[in-house]
């Protein structure tokens, strides 16, 4: 099958593969007596870069915590490399997954050096010492982010991209081949999103992580994504290469928004862009009843 000569790029820059590394069948997730994800089936291939995206309570970041074995499912199953998740040992999976969850609590008086230290915990025993490995992928973890001469500053000392980076170094320390993102430039302003989704997209192209984020950004997640893949009462509404599925039709059904969905080049790079117009009249109505 042939790409057209947007996917081509995309493929390019995004350097995908074909062999699956985390798949999901026929998924139940939810809490209590909810059922917030129904029968999502999903196929994440190595080195992909995927975005799901969809409206608020749409189960997006339930997804994502079924696919860091944070969440129990209530039926189907998920494949690591292959073999059930769930059959794996929890440390085993943790030196393969990192999941940046969208806030923690962390201590006040840290440094940055110490919180990045403990992504190496799924590397270490119980009574094992701070091993010169765990010293050089810390340091190189900072390094990665640009963070190294920040090591000995507190985290209250740094702003709110600083301190998002310094949690995306904690996850780089773990030395992950898969990196799971939910809603990572929340309360950034632009010029600090657009820093970490830069970063992120370095990391990919570097390191050859396969990343799975959920974005509210619909410019970005068609940006920095070679697989989007769309959410809707936790059922997959849309799954597949981001020129094909990203459409005015996909925007209306998601969101009960009008736009305009446009072709562009920017810097000798094509993309798509959304440009939201209005709520639309359906839309409207159910809102406003």
């Amino acid at each position: 099958m042939e790409c057209s000569e947007m996917e081509q790029n995309q493929c390019e820059k995004k350097g995908t593969s074909e062999q699956v590394i985390l798949s999901a069948k026929d998924l139940t997730l939810g809490y209590g007596k909810t059922d917030i994800v129904q029968g999502v089936t999903l196929t994440i291939h190595r080195a992909e870069i995927v975005t799901i995206i969809g409206p608020n309570g749409s189960g997006k970041s339930t997804l994502l915590k079924a696919l860091a074995r944070i969440l129990p499912l209530r039926s189907g199953r998920i494949e690591l490399a292959g073999k059930d998740i769930w059959e794996q040992p929890m440390r085993q999976v943790a030196q393969r997954i990192a999941f940046l969850p969208q806030s923690a609590d962390l201590p006040a008086d840290i440094t940055v050096m110490e919180l990045v230290r403990m992504g190496r915990l799924p590397h270490r025993g119980f009574w094992d010492g701070f091993s010169k490995t765990d010293a050089e992928a810390s340091e190189s973890a900072l390094r990665q982010t640009g963070l190294l001469p920040f090591a000995a500053r507190p985290l209250t000392a740094l702003s709110g991209g600083e301190r998002q980076r310094v949690r995306l170094a904690m996850a780089l320390a773990q030395q992950p081949e898969i990196l799971l993102l939910d809603e990572p430039t929340t309360y950034l302003d632009i010029c600090h999103q657009l820093v970490l989704m830069e970063l992120v997209e370095r990391l990919h192209d570097a390191l050859g992580l396969t990343v799975i984020m959920v974005l509210h950004d619909l410019n970005q997640a068609m940006r920095y994504s070679s697989h989007l893949v769309a959410l809707a009462d936790g059922r997959v509404m849309a799954d597949g290469v981001p020129e094909d599925v990203f459409t005015c039709d996909l925007v209306r059904n998601l969101y009960g928004v009008d736009s305009l969905v446009r072709d562009m080049e920017f810097a000798g790079q094509r993309t798509r862009l959304c440009f939201p117009q209005r709520v639309a009249r359906e839309k409207r109505e159910v809102l406003y009843a």
